[in-house]
This record gives C-alpha cells, structure tokens and sequence, in this order.
C-alpha cells in the first residue's frame, strides 16, 4: 500500500513539473471574452496560445496574438496583427491601409466605421486590430491599447479546442503587401 501511494505521489509531482513546464514555455489556454474577434473567435470559445513561436521569428501580419495591454495589465487581450514595425496604418471608408495599400479582410463582419489613422508603427511594436472593427478596444485606442510591444505578446493563437464541436485550428490570414513579393 506504502510504494502506492509513493508512486502516485511520484507521478503526481512529475505531472506537475511537466504542465508547469509547458504551461510556461510552450502553450497555454486562453478564454475569449467578448465580441471583439467575431466571427473568427466567439466569445466563450477556448484556445491554446504558442507560447513559444516568437523565440524563432518576430510576429507577422495577420497573426493573432494574445498580449497584455498597456491600459490593463492584470488582463490579457486577442487581436490580429495589422501593421509591423515601420508600417503607416490607416483606415478610410471602412478600408483598413498599410503603407498605402489597402489589404484584402475578408474576416471582417461589417465595414469600419469612422476614419482612423495614419499610425506610424514603432520598432519592436505591432499595430492590432479586432475583426469586428466597430466592438473592439485596439490599437487605435492609445489610453487602452495602443503599440503593442514585443515583450507584451504571450504568443499565438492557433487550435480552438472549446466547444467540441467548433474545435478548429485557427486560420491567420496572412498577408503580403503588392511591395514585399
């Protein structure tokens, strides 16, 4: 009965260490909270973030990331990434621009509304914005969000696990602008 109970402590101290491990370093659950992300992301829906990803190549555009605001550090917020550093980001009759060019976002719910913009994305900073443009707090609201700086990313977003049958990897959309190909 002794060595039972030794090797189901054993066992449970190792499972510990190992979700400690990859909680840390690999991939962590993240909630959806809110509307922000419709309909890519539904409020309630789970997913697992890369933690890890970012160690190996700096975020690109239409990633979706999961990172803590400036204007709310206890919380940690969804968006997609719009504009890298460098980039000039603008959005004018609904149609987001970066560097001058408008960019294809067919996961967007409805037309922007209000003109925003330019931003001039600094160094080691990213431009987000939520897909349903008109309910999400973002890099256009500085006192909120604003840049958001590497350091404040968690890392990507990349399988919805919850609800079982909504369970999906996450399609980021990448972009190339017309100047990079």
């Amino acid at each position: 009965m002794k060595e039972a109970v030794k090797e189901f402590l054993q066992s449970l101290v190792i499972a510990g260490i190992l979700a400690f491990f990859i909680i840390t370093f690999v991939a962590q659950s993240f909630v959806v909270d809110g509307r922000s992300m419709a309909n890519t992301l539904e409020d309630g829906e789970r997913l697992f973030v890369n933690k890890f990803i970012y160690r190996f190549h700096p975020p690109e555009r239409g990633d979706i990331i999961v990172f803590t605001p400036k204007g709310a550090p206890g919380q940690k917020y969804i968006k997609r990434i719009i504009g890298l550093p460098g980039d000039t980001v603008y959005i004018k009759d609904g149609v987001t621009y970066v560097n001058g060019e408008a960019i294809k976002e067919e996961y967007i719910p409805e037309k922007t509304l209000g003109d925003f913009g330019p931003y001039k994305v600094p160094k080691e900073r990213v431009f987000v914005l939520g897909d349903n443009r008109n309910h999400s707090a973002d890099s256009r609201f500085e006192n909120i969000v604003g840049f958001v700086g590497y350091d404040a990313i968690s890392g990507k977003a990349f399988w919805v696990y919850w609800p079982i049958d909504e369970m999906r990897i996450i399609d980021h959309q990448n972009y190339q602008l017309s100047f990079e190909n």
